[in-house]
């Protein structure tokens, strides 16, 4: 009987969000925004989240698109790592 394997990355989400704040050293802040219909009302409602992740050569900057993978934690706040920059600021 073999062992079944499973893909670690499988597991792990990825998260896309806006920068918007770039004053720490090797951290930044993104804000996570996901909209959705009310349920009884039918009006759009935004909820949004702030996310710290971990920029190790301090690439991003403030306004920029990044993808963020979850990782072990990082630090107290830090639960992703930078993936990759989708669009850079104007």
């Amino acid at each position: 009987m073999e062992a079944k394997k499973s893909t670690r990355s499988a597991r792990l989400r990825i998260i896309q969000g806006r920068v918007v704040s770039d004053k720490m050293d090797k951290t930044r802040v993104i804000l996570l925004e996901s909209r959705k219909m009310h349920p009884l009302i039918r009006k759009p409602l935004t909820k949004s989240a702030r996310v710290k992740i971990h920029d190790p050569k301090n690439e991003s900057k403030e306004g920029d698109v990044v993808q963020a993978l979850e990782t072990r934690p990082l630090s107290r706040d830090k639960r992703h790592r930078l993936l990759k920059i989708v669009e850079k600021a104007q």
